[in-house]
């Protein structure tokens, strides 16, 4: 898409993002019962006809997960943030169980605003804006039979030593960690990342001066093809 079409139709950004995961018999009633190794990662997270599909990397949780996320069961997480909108379909599929989608996995998101602030932290050096008390940009969703979930949020800016990304973590239906990763975006000459940080339209006033490249795209669970503007 060129930059005057992707101008056009900020505000309505979609991204649309598979994650695979390695889920024991009982985590997922459905799954055959196998003893296939786990230790699988790659660049990206892919699947083919044939139920052939690579695990999602794992990352880091961060320094500002979401403290109480049970509590936060919703689909719309914009709470008063403002931002070009962005709509999120994760999809959850077990690699043990010929990567067919999981139901009732639960799925947590969270990320910064488009000042680069998250919620429920603050009043630090590490981010001196104090949001302390409130919730933005956090959720919660349990899959449906398609193993999808999907949240209504902003475009993440970015903040120092790091680049556009949002955080998630999944559970079983029990409450049992599955993967913690991260969800990164495709950088360079009109990017989604370089346009809507250059959107002061939309209150984004960062820019890129100071942003930290990903220099190892492949650590992240890859989506740069999912990303669509409608």
């Amino acid at each position: 898409m060129e930059r005057k079409e992707f101008l056009k139709h900020l505000g309505i950004t979609s991204i649309v993002m598979p994650m695979f995961i390695n889920c024991n018999k009982t985590d997922d009633p459905t799954a055959a019962n196998t003893t296939s190794s786990s230790s699988s990662s790659s660049s990206s997270s892919n699947s083919n006809s044939n139920g052939s599909c690579t695990v999602t990397n794992s990352e880091t949780e961060g320094p500002f997960p979401t403290k109480t996320p049970s509590s936060l069961v919703q689909t719309d997480i914009r709470s008063d943030r403002t931002g070009v909108n962005l709509s999120v379909e994760i999809t959850i599929q077990n690699k043990k169980n010929s990567c067919q989608a999981l139901e009732g996995a639960i799925v947590d998101i969270w990320h910064c605003d488009k000042d680069g602030n998250y919620s429920e932290y603050g009043g630090t050096q590490m981010q001196s804006t104090d949001y302390t008390t409130v919730h933005f940009l956090r959720g919660r969703q349990v899959t449906d039979s398609n193993g999808k979930v999907s949240f209504i949020t902003i475009f993440p800016s970015w903040y120092q030593s790091r680049a556009t990304h949002i955080h998630a973590h999944v559970y079983n239906s029990s409450g049992k960690s599955l993967l913690v990763t991260q969800i990164a975006f495709l950088e360079g000459s009109n990017s989604a990342v370089e346009l809507v940080n250059a959107a002061t339209t939309y209150g984004y006033t960062k820019g890129m001066s100071g942003y930290t490249y990903n220099a190892k795209k492949e650590r992240y669970p890859a989506f740069q093809q999912s990303l669509v503007n409608r």
